[in-house]
Order: structure tokens, then sequence, then C-alpha cells
């Protein structure tokens, strides 16, 4: 790569980073694999610059190497057998409704199937059409809905029925 290509990939992930962690954290539900999830990331789009550079939604296309990076370490073996905690979390703090609500909805969505997970957070998190969705999942759009309906239920089911409207899935936001 020459220097101004590699100086806008720089510009593009320094810009970019808070995002795509936040975004590989929702879908890890831990801040360590969020990381190595973007530096993967990082390296496949370094790798194709080019061809992101190019792209009409420079952030779509992020997106989407990241969602397909996640799914595809959740299928390998290794993904199956080792479970990575931060550390215990302290039961006897008294924590603010609010917080117990988040607590809630990040404890029920971190039981999802990934590609539910996946479907939820680029959905609702990162606010991408159904479309947009599919495609950077590889699917059709049938198959997002289907996956969204049944995490939504999920999520319902998870959830303790004295949830306020606003953090309930399908509540008003």
């Amino acid at each position: 790569m020459t220097d101004e290509p590699d100086q806008a990939y720089r510009a593009y992930i320094a810009e970019r980073l808070p995002m795509l962690r936040r975004l590989a954290h929702l879908l890890s539900q831990d801040w360590h694999r969020a990381d190595d999830l973007v530096q993967s990331t990082m390296v496949r789009l370094y790798l194709r610059w080019e061809r992101v550079a190019a792209a009409t939604d420079r952030d779509a296309y992020a997106r989407a190497v990241l969602v397909r990076v996640f799914l595809s370490e959740r299928r390998t073996g290794w993904a199956r057998r080792v479970v990575l905690v931060d550390s215990a979390v302290d039961t006897t703090a008294t924590v603010d409704p609010d917080a117990a609500s988040a607590v809630a909805v990040r404890t029920a969505l971190a039981a999802l199937p990934a590609r539910q997970r996946a479907v939820l957070v680029l959905r609702y998190y990162s606010d991408l059409s159904v479309e947009q969705t599919a495609d950077a999942l590889g699917c059709s759009a049938g198959t997002v809905k289907s996956h969204t309906s049944r995490a939504l239920a999920a999520l319902r089911r998870a959830l303790p029925d004295d949830e306020p409207a606003s953090v309930r899935p399908g509540g008003e936001r």
C-alpha cells in the first residue's frame, strides 16, 4: 500500500474504532473478545482497503466484516469449548433500576444464539433496515425477519415482567 491509502485507512480506523468496539462488545458480550474481533476485522479491512475505500458505505462494509468474523468464530470448536469471563459479578451491591434493566437485557441478549444476537444488534443498535441487515449477514430478508421474531420472543420470555416498556424488546423507542 502506498502512503496515501495507508493514511486513509488509519484515519478511517481512528474515527470508527469506538463504533466497531461497541458493536463487537454487543455481539460477544466481552470486552476482551470484542477487541480480538475488532483486530481481526481491522486486518481484513486493511487487506482489502482498495475495495473498502471504493465502497459507497464504508461503515456498512466494516459492520458486515465484523459480524461475519464473529459468526465465523462462533462456528469453530474453540468457541464451543471455551467460555471467557471477565470477573465475578458482585451481587451484593445496590444497583439503580436503570442499571439493573440494562444488565437484564444484556444477560438475555447473551443467551441468544449468535445469529439471532447479530440480527438484533444490527437492527436495533446499529439501526439498519431489514435489507441492510440481510446484506451484512449474507442471508435473505426473510431470514432476518424470522431471526428477529424468534430473538424478540426469546427476550420477552427472558426479561422479567416488571421491565419498563422502553427497555423491553418491541417497546417504544
